[in-house]
């Protein structure tokens, strides 16, 4: 009999370090986005390496940050009115802080960004986030809802029943009608936001 062959295991063998606990949910865990991909993500270095300090605002809360390399990571406030932000350069959250806002096609996004957390900070009422509309949020759950009853195979007559009633659609021809039209653009836009467009929500709409 030839012997057995021996297994051979890592050390380290069925081990990972998670960058957050796997046993939160998606829901629960905050996603930290780069500023790149987030112009609503604020940069924030210390103000003594810029030249100016004025009278510190009041502390950040840094607290279930994500630190990474010499970053942290952290949201401000919570719900609708949470902001993100990511202390560069080993800046603190205790420190005189100033805002990084880059010049390019993102610009008046971060602008908007900073006014909305410059109020949080100073106990203001914070503007409306101008990225997400009520007409785009409606929109938005159509389209997911539109896509969902496509992938269950389901035609875009039973879909347009589903979002906009039975007797509505059923008082056009289905051929000619604007709502087949409308449920059509909303499976694919739909199907758009699943292979990645919805990082586009992370941005202001913007004439062409």
């Amino acid at each position: 009999m030839t012997p057995s062959r021996q297994r051979l295991r890592s050390a380290c063998a069925g081990g990972c370090n998670f960058a957050v606990d796997p046993s939160h949910s998606a829901i629960d865990e905050p996603i930290h986005w780069t500023t790149i991909a987030d112009p609503g993500k604020i940069a924030l270095v210390a103000a003594a390496a810029l030249g100016s300090v004025g009278q510190p605002q009041p502390a950040l809360d840094s607290r279930g940050g994500r630190r990474c390399a010499n970053e942290l990571h952290a949201i401000q406030g919570n719900a609708v009115d949470a902001i993100p932000f990511v202390l560069i350069d080993g800046a603190t959250s205790e420190q005189a802080l100033a805002a990084l806002i880059p010049l390019d096609v993102d610009t008046p996004d971060r602008l908007d960004a900073v006014w909305r957390f410059w109020s949080a900070l100073a106990a203001l009422p914070l503007a409306t986030d101008p990225r997400i509309t009520p007409q785009r949020r409606h929109r938005l759950r159509h389209m997911l809802r539109a896509f969902d009853g496509r992938a269950c195979s389901a035609t875009y007559r039973e879909i347009a029943e589903v979002l906009f009633g039975v007797p509505r659609v059923a008082s056009d021809p289905w051929k000619t009608s604007a709502l087949r039209d409308a449920t059509i653009r909303l499976v694919r836009d739909g199907l758009a936001m699943v292979n990645g467009g919805y990082r586009d929500l992370l941005r202001r709409r913007r004439r062409r």
